[in-house]
């Protein structure tokens, strides 16, 4: 068994559509070329979580060391659980939407009440791989009605008398407190969550995180001498974010098109990752690499290298401010010629 997330059992390959993949350097910037002022207004936090404050405070901390007027987090922790809590600064805050689906990994250890063996106990949490039925506990933030999530893997790291350490890879929306209780109720006991640290959410872990205490230094550093180096390494491109989505690079020329709203076609897409399909959310890339949006694809991969015209994307969330890169008129004659061309070779 692989402790692997959806996202990264996925071997994407870069499929060129087109083969005059440019891009001009007088419009738009390079992720990691932004001025410190764009990076932090576009920057993403890993924030490793200690135990005490809500996730909302952690948010409320970074902005005020950062002294930015916003800041989100992506998907609540518990007070008392510690671990991988990704906060997006300032025009970034949208992108945590990509993370609230994202599947989650976390490290528990679980307190079982009454003696069993350690076979029983395997037993019991090998029967919670899978798609399981779970109900809320009383206090979360959701409705509380049966729905349906999936646990990719449990791994049992150690069993300890009734202490139980496991790894759980989980579907967004897993309550592991619950895992807990229902895992003691197939022992035909009660069990508790003694102990959480979130370890994974999406493509960002707890072993590259950052400790409030890294930022507050890595600004104060910044301050005091104008040593942007640490900060950087603390606040990355809010680009991370979509970093296991699948991806569609489109050219210079299409981008202003869409930031005023337009739908994507298959003709402004110079390349795109291998392994999308129907109904995935996908994240729209300029070739510098910067995020443009985000959208649900009406074709896969293979769809849209087999075609030369169609709509790819009809609604998307759109990240990238208008007039960052100007208006192309692309000449109708042109464009006709390349969709012939294209049909030609089928």
């Amino acid at each position: 068994m692989t402790n692997l997330l959806p996202f990264e059992e996925l071997k994407r390959e870069i499929l060129i559509k087109s083969p005059n993949i440019e891009t001009d350097d007088k419009f738009g910037v390079y992720p990691d070329k932004r001025n410190i002022k764009d990076h932090l207004d576009f920057g993403i936090v890993n924030v490793n979580k200690s135990a005490g404050p809500t996730s909302h405070q952690i948010s409320d901390y970074v902005k005020q060391i950062l002294k930015l007027d916003k800041a989100g987090h992506s998907g609540t922790l518990d007070p008392n659980v510690t671990g991988c809590l990704v906060v997006a600064l300032s025009k970034a805050t949208r992108v945590v939407a990509a993370l609230l689906s994202a599947g989650k990994e976390y490290v528990c250890v679980m307190h079982v009440h009454e003696s069993r063996t350690e076979k029983e106990i395997r037993d019991a949490i090998d029967k919670f791989i899978g798609k399981i039925n779970q109900m809320p506990p009383v206090k979360s933030a959701v409705k509380r009605e049966w729905r349906i999530r999936e646990v990719y893997y449990i791994e049992v790291l150690e069993i300890d008398g009734q202490d139980v350490l496991f790894r759980v890879g989980c579907q967004a929306g897993t309550y592991i407190r619950k895992l807990c209780t229902d895992i003691g109720t197939l022992l035909g006991t009660q069990a508790h969550m003694a102990e959480l640290i979130r370890t994974k959410a999406g493509p960002f872990n707890v072993q590259d995180s950052h400790t409030l205490t890294d930022l507050i230094d890595a600004y104060a550093y910044y301050i005091e001498n104008g040593n942007e180096t640490e900060l950087r390494k603390c606040v990355l491109p809010f680009e991370t974010a979509v970093s296991h989505l699948g991806k569609i690079y489109i050219f210079d020329s299409t981008i202003d098109t869409l930031t005023h709203g337009a739908p994507l076609n298959i003709p402004g897409i110079a390349k795109l990752d291998s392994e999308i399909e129907v109904g995935d959310n996908v994240a729209i890339m300029s070739l510098k690499g910067e995020l443009v949006g985000m959208g649900e694809s009406k074709m896969s991969s293979d769809e849209i290298m087999k075609n030369s015209r169609g709509c790819v994307i009809s609604s998307m969330k759109v990240f990238m401010g208008q007039g960052v890169y100007p208006k192309f008129v692309r000449d109708v004659k042109e464009e006709k010629a390349e969709i012939s061309k294209e049909e030609s070779k089928k």
